[in-house]
């Protein structure tokens, strides 16, 4: 009797997720709206959505590194219904910054798919007169603590302070949010410099508003075709590769997992897509979730060893 109830059981639950899925799925973000990785995650979210058959409704839980949101998702009954846009902030910045870490991102959630590696440039406000790297590190040093450095996520303020170690300046740490307030100051004034990514900052350096010095990664980017690499402008030691992949739940059906990975690899080779993600100087890349897995393992090893050499202990 208990074996056939087993066998009842396992074919209601390969039933119900054959069918997945049968609602709409709520895609948590750990930014805010206008954002680079909410930005991003409006991308693919839609096509997504069309390909696996219902709308997907972004979700956008700021704070604590993205703690909040991954806590919230952590906490999510494992179906398919609650997914995650995980980026570097939440799954290594927060493992390498804190004692005791919230969540074990290898260990409390499923990996679904990487979905790309974040574009960041260095941005100035005109009132600094620096036209390149080795001028604003000579006006840095020619006026300490009077500039004013602002990040609005861990990749931004990881580059912030390797900046500070590697050149001895004396510059003052202003934390946001996220991307979108912090361009709002940086515009205005109130920071002169950021390491950020471009979605809001991009149309402004062509407006004459704000300075782009370098473009923190290989190669130039054809958003701002002009700016020099991180390399060529003298900034070769600063190298992070900023991601953001898709996740569950720990104990995420295999079935939802291998669905939701093979359309999204579908989504992001689409030329349209791929063009969409070129305006926010981001490389979609999708993978298996055994890679994403690895990817995350090897990203956890070299953020906290960035963390360490920038002189950032855990709290």
């Amino acid at each position: 009797m208990r074996l056939v109830a087993c066998i009842a059981a396992a074919i209601a639950a390969f039933s119900v997720h054959a069918q997945y899925p049968d609602k709409p799925i709520r895609l948590v973000v750990p930014f805010p709206p206008g954002g680079a990785a909410e930005l991003g995650a409006r991308i693919y979210a839609a096509p997504l959505g069309q390909a696996l058959g219902q709308a997907i409704i972004i979700e956008t839980k700021p704070g604590a590194d993205g703690a909040i949101a991954a806590d919230f998702v952590m906490k999510a009954p494992p179906d398919g219904y609650t997914l995650f846009y995980a980026t570097n902030t939440a799954f290594n910045w927060v493992l390498a910054t804190r004692k005791q870490p919230p969540y074990d991102p290898m260990r409390d959630f499923t990996p679904v798919s990487l979905v790309g590696y974040f574009g960041f440039f260095l941005f100035t406000h005109p009132s600094v007169p620096a036209k390149n790297v080795a001028e604003l590190i000579s006006y840095a040093r020619a006026n300490p603590g009077k500039l004013n450095y602002g990040s609005g996520n861990s990749t931004s303020q990881l580059f912030g302070a390797q900046l500070k170690k590697l050149e001895n300046l004396d510059i003052v740490h202003v934390p946001y949010k996220g991307d979108s307030p912090l361009t709002i100051d940086l515009v205005g004034g109130r920071v002169q410099m950021v390491f950020a990514t471009p979605g809001s900052a991009a149309p402004q350096v062509k407006e004459g508003k704000l300075r782009a010095l370098a473009a923190m990664f290989p190669n130039r980017s054809s958003l701002l075709p002009d700016v020099p690499t991180a390399r060529e402008a003298g900034l070769g030691k600063m190298s992070l590769t900023p991601w953001g992949g898709v996740f569950g739940p720990k104990g995420l059906p295999k079935e939802v997992v291998d669905r939701v990975a093979r359309e999204l690899a579908v989504v992001l080779k689409r030329p349209e897509v791929h063009e969409a993600f070129g305006k926010l100087a981001f490389e979609p890349k999708s993978s298996t979730p055994e890679e994403l897995s690895g990817i995350l393992k090897q990203q956890i090893e070299a953020w906290t060893s960035a963390a360490r050499e920038a002189g950032i202990q855990p709290e």
